[in-house]
């Protein structure tokens, strides 16, 4: 699922393309995408667009006459601009005066969604209320964090709690504070979450600045929660770039959580729901045996 970077690097790409143009056309090819009655789709013609912004992990189109596209990418979801794209994996077509923006998905499970509202309160009830790290200050974070109890990794991925913060952050940032992906948020000291919120924003910050340079002039095209630079995520068995003990991974349902057992659990391998069951007595407790 693309997560802040990636939003972001889309939200200003489409920004210099389709800001102050009008959306003349929208063509839905799949009409389980739309997830909104009224206003109708139609309604956003002929409107011109005033900015892009972003909820947590959705993308908003906000138009003249308080009108607004919501886009949420979820899982495979994608934006392609001026691109033949397959039909198939092609759900809506936006033509504005200067081109068109393809939202596509991959896959046959269809999770994205678009959303037209009008007004501002029909789209704060969309926001899923978390906060920027980005824009927060320590204090917020804060307050986020220990407001529940709950698993770190967990903490950082609730839309609820913090915004745009997914699967594959949320492993490089604990990995980058050194923290236990299930230690709980109650019981962090107070120099834990000043490291935790260090990090949070490094990681997020030097992720949009590299797929900024990576993007250049032309429009996002990689957009994927793997890649090679990273640390830990996606990595299970490569060596960790900082000791270089082999990644270890958490497996849950369609996730997979990554982590150094050296840098971030003093060595302790974390036991997997499924596979440390299966071997009980067997299932090795550290890295070192």
């Amino acid at each position: 699922m693309p997560e802040l970077p990636d939003l972001t690097v889309y939200q200003e790409h489409l920004a210099a393309r389709i800001a102050n143009r009008r959306l003349l056309r929208v063509r839905l090819l799949n009409p389980f995408l739309l997830r909104t009655a009224l206003p109708p789709v139609s309604a956003v013609e002929g409107k011109k667009v005033e900015k892009i912004t972003r909820l947590g992990k959705r993308i908003v189109i906000a138009l003249e006459g308080e009108l607004y596209l919501v886009l949420h990418l979820m899982l495979a979801g994608r934006l392609q601009w001026e691109a033949k794209t397959p039909k198939r994996i092609t759900l809506a077509l936006f033509e504005f005066e200067s081109g068109t923006l393809a939202f596509t998905e991959a896959g046959t499970k269809r999770r994205a969604s678009l959303h037209v509202v009008q007004g501002k309160a029909a789209l704060d009830a969309i926001d899923p209320g978390g906060i920027e790290v980005l824009g927060a200050t320590t204090e917020d974070f804060y307050s986020r964090l220990k407001s529940e109890n709950h698993t770190l990794k967990r903490a950082l991925t609730d839309p609820r709690l913090f915004a745009g913060i997914g699967n594959a952050y949320s492993d490089e940032i604990l990995h980058r504070a050194k923290l236990s992906p299930i230690a709980l948020t109650q019981h962090l000291s107070c120099q834990e979450i000043e490291r935790l919120f260090a990090a949070t924003r490094e990681v997020l910050r030097e992720w949009i600045d590299r797929l900024r340079s990576e993007t250049g002039s032309g429009f996002p095209e990689k957009v994927t929660a793997f890649r090679g630079e990273m640390a830990v995520h996606g990595r299970y068995g490569k060596p960790c770039p900082v000791c270089g003990a082999p990644v270890q991974r958490i497996v849950y349902a369609e996730n997979e959580t990554n982590y150094c057992a050296r840098c971030q659990t003093g060595g302790r391998i974390l036991a997997d729901r499924a596979l440390s069951r299966l071997l009980k007595k067997s299932w090795p407790r550290s890295i070192d045996g």
